[in-house]
């Protein structure tokens, strides 16, 4: 069954006992992200891990595949991901979504089916968020992760990326590092694991990216832990 999110920020969660009392304003049936992010301190943004998967906004579809008590499990169709082929599983307020579609809001698409994208504007759109506070999960201007702020700012000009930085780099056409330029993206990943890390390029050597280390998003030179760990670079 199709259903659509009926709030301005709806966040998916890995299920219905995933949040906390801290996570309230979050999960109200007219939810206040802002407040909810504004509230976490440095222990309540760390015990996100495993609770918060992304967020969807308002008009964005969903297949309802279950429900429990007051929730629904949903899979984000306009959110790619390795994690099922229709898109980004995860769980819902029931209230947060109905079946009433919203009429102002386009369906992103594929980069190869875009026109006239242009790397530099998504970037300046990313930049719009510099100062606002790392959220593991978050995918929208009030709260953002570093896979959520490349999500978002490609979604606000029409194109439809997977959600997370792994599959984002699998997407990607990759580019060889030195010969990356603005707009592109750095990927970073630890010795044998999978990528865990991406953020925009400014220009060579510099990087626009939600920091959770630094708590917000930033514009920053790579340092020399950045740079030891950086893996890729992609262009969409």
């Amino acid at each position: 069954m199709i259903s659509y999110v009926q709030v301005s920020v709806a966040t998916l969660w890995t299920g219905p006992d995933a949040p906390r009392e801290v996570d309230a304003a979050a999960t109200a049936d007219e939810p206040d992200v802002q407040r909810w992010a504004e509230s976490l301190d440095a222990d309540a943004r760390a015990g996100l891990h495993g609770r918060t998967l992304s967020q969807l906004l308002r008009g964005e579809p969903v297949d309802i595949v279950g429900d429990h008590e007051g929730w629904v499990e949903a899979i984000a169709r306009w959110q790619p991901s390795r994690r099922h082929e229709r898109g980004y599983p995860g769980w819902l307020r029931r209230a947060h979504v109905s079946g009433t579609p919203a009429a102002d809001v386009a369906e992103p698409r594929l980069p190869a089916d875009v026109d006239g994208y242009v790397a530099e504007e998504v970037l300046e759109t990313a930049r719009t968020l510099l100062g606002v506070g790392y959220v593991w999960g978050g995918t929208c201007p009030q709260a953002v992760d570093c896979s959520g702020l490349v999500h978002w700012a490609l979604r606000e000009h029409g194109v439809m990326v997977p959600r997370d930085a792994h599959d984002q780099r699998d997407a990607a056409t990759e580019v060889f590092l030195g010969e990356e330029r603005t707009g592109d993206l750095y990927f970073f990943a630890r010795p044998e694991q999978e990528v865990h890390h991406v953020g925009f390029v400014v220009r060579p050597g510099v990087m626009l990216h939600a920091s959770e280390s630094g708590s917000a998003v930033v514009e920053e030179p790579l340092d020399e832990q950045r740079r030891a760990t950086l893996v890729a670079a992609g262009r969409f």
